[in-house]
């Protein structure tokens, strides 16, 4: 539904929620099915390597450590620097200016790529130490061999971002989302070959899961490359050819470079932010890091299902919006619709989280080697993410915001701001509430960083949420807490029984109140959505 009232800014919020909303399922449909099989494959992980011992921390440092080159140089920056430059470029009639910015950025990312991932696998052990220094020496010397052969993957998933920023802007958008399903298929193919036919009983337990944590790395290598390949004919297609190059010159190369470089310092900066908690998951004891990557996983889906899935949609748009003739008022419009949206959704997962933790987390890893303990350690790791996880949800599109104005740098001041925030919250919560209290470091770092992102937009754009948008957001809210009590209630009845019918339960009687409380208070989007269903 459009937002209350006439006038150009009520039919523009009209157009950007019908067709926002369709790109939006499409993004979130992608992510949702990529989502569901790295569940599977951290499911197969926990089964075959669990969350105790070197193996299972130094896999979740090793693919920790070379995504860093992944979000500098991929889909958090290329989105926020390309996008505005090349969708601008591709609405002119003539497309060779817009094919030419495609082809050089994909060369210098190549180059840049390229020589980042060979220097990480040089200086592998420096890496290491500085990013896991509590590791002891056997999940030292695993994490560094695991590192050097994961590094050269991320020049691959770079490319893949590439493909994801031609792709949205050519508004296909369920490819470059639901591609990363083979990446994950290749790393549980590896991990289920390797745990059947080069495990054997008589060796010794550690040898067992160093081989499992070697296959893994090569698996996921392997889909990194199939990941590429099932994207480029849609990229060669929207483009009519890829004309590969590494010039500066190229007209709109240097406006995407001038964007690109604040970008980067702001994910550089978001980045030193997960090198701190990796740092103190490793000083936090055994498993600290693989806790860390587990509730990750899970924090993760409502994030990029509804909350990037729309920032997504939203940029390219947005990126129009500020070139129109009434550009506030249309920005205003369709940033207030895009966060209504999301809270609609993350609201409810944000309760999930924190009151069901441990019970969800039993559910989706307790199984061969994760035991009953290792549930309540990641449980409550995934409760404290559940306290930020509305504020990292929302940061995405108020961000894009920012970028659709060609101001990359206001984001970039803020998030290092909440990231000394949130790090000097984690390192003294963690004294208090062990692992957790990193997770709800970051969580309190979240609400920091966005709350400064809508102010300042505020002041650039003109109030952003409006009546309308609080009301919606104050609806989820109360029927979220009203949901979480039945689903108590009914986890408490049926307290005996097996982790997953009883986490069905609970979650059931949770969807029913929810979806029956927003529809009884006329929330747009449960209307929006039950219209769907039916």
């Amino acid at each position: 539904m459009a937002r209350v009232g006439g006038g150009e800014e009520g039919r523009e919020g009209e157009r950007a929620d019908a067709g926002g909303g369709r790109h939006a399922v499409l993004v979130a449909a992608g992510i949702l099915l990529s989502r569901v099989f790295g569940y599977l494959r951290q499911w197969v992980m926990a089964h075959y390597i669990g969350n105790s011992g070197a193996a299972a921390d130094a896999i979740g440092a090793a693919l920790k450590i070379p995504n860093v080159i992944r979000n500098l140089l991929g889909e958090g920056t290329l989105l926020a620097s390309f996008i505005p430059v090349y969708a601008a470029l591709n609405e002119r009639e003539d497309k060779g200016p817009a094919r030419a910015l495609a082809g050089t950025v994909l060369g210098l990312l190549l180059l840049a790529s390229g020589v980042l991932a060979v220097l990480g696998v040089l200086f592998a052990p420096a890496i290491t130490t500085a990013v896991a220094a509590g590791f002891d020496e056997p999940r030292r010397r695993l994490t560094i061999a695991l590192v050097r052969i994961l590094f050269p993957m991320t020049g691959l998933m770079v490319v893949s971002a590439w493909c994801l920023g031609v792709l949205n802007t050519h508004r296909k958008f369920f490819l470059p989302y639901a591609a990363p399903v083979v990446w994950n298929v290749c790393g549980i193919a590896a991990l289920v070959a390797a745990g059947t036919w080069l495990i054997s009983p008589q060796l010794p337990l550690d040898e067992q899961l160093n081989r499992l944590a070697f296959a893994l790395a090569w698996g996921l290598v392997a889909g990194s490359v199939v990941q590429v390949v099932v994207q480029l004919p849609a990229c060669w297609r929207a483009l009519h050819g890829i004309p590969l190059g590494a010039n500066v010159a190229v007209f709109g190369v240097r406006d995407v470079l001038k964007a690109w470089l604040p970008v980067v310092l702001g994910m550089g900066v978001w980045q030193i932010s997960a090198f701190v908690d990796t740092q103190l998951g490793s000083l936090a004891g055994p498993s600290g890091v693989s806790s860390l990557t587990y509730a990750q996983l899970i924090q993760l889906l409502p994030i990029s299902m509804f909350g990037t899935s729309v920032a997504a949609v939203s940029l390219p748009d947005l990126s129009r919006d500020a070139a129109s003739a009434t550009p506030n008022d249309q920005l205003r419009a369709r940033i207030g619709i895009a966060f209504r949206r999301i809270t609609f959704f993350v609201v409810p997962s944000s309760f999930l989280f924190a009151a069901f933790g441990p019970l969800l987390i039993a559910a989706l890893y307790q199984t061969g080697r994760f035991t009953r303990a290792d549930s309540i350690q990641v449980g409550g790791v995934l409760a404290a993410y559940g306290i930020g996880l509305l504020g990292q949800a929302c940061v995405k599109l108020f961000a894009s915001g920012f970028y659709a104005l060609r101001d990359t740098k206001t984001p970039v001041k803020i998030a290092a701001f909440s990231v000394v925030i949130s790090s000097a919250l984690a390192f003294l919560l963690m004294r208090r509430f062990g692992v957790a209290g990193i997770a709800l470091g970051s969580s309190i770092g979240a609400w920091v960083n966005v709350v400064l992102h809508l102010k300042d937009l505020d002041k650039r754009i003109g109030t952003v949420m409006r009546g309308e948008d609080w009301r919606g957001f104050g609806t989820a809210l109360a029927a979220a807490a009203a949901a979480s009590g039945a689903g108590a209630l009914a986890a408490h009845a049926a307290a005996g029984w097996h982790p997953i019918p009883l986490a069905v339960a609970a979650v059931a009687i949770f969807a029913v109140v929810y979806g029956s409380l927003t529809l009884v208070l006329r929330h747009p989007d449960a209307h929006r959505l039950w219209q769907f269903l039916r």
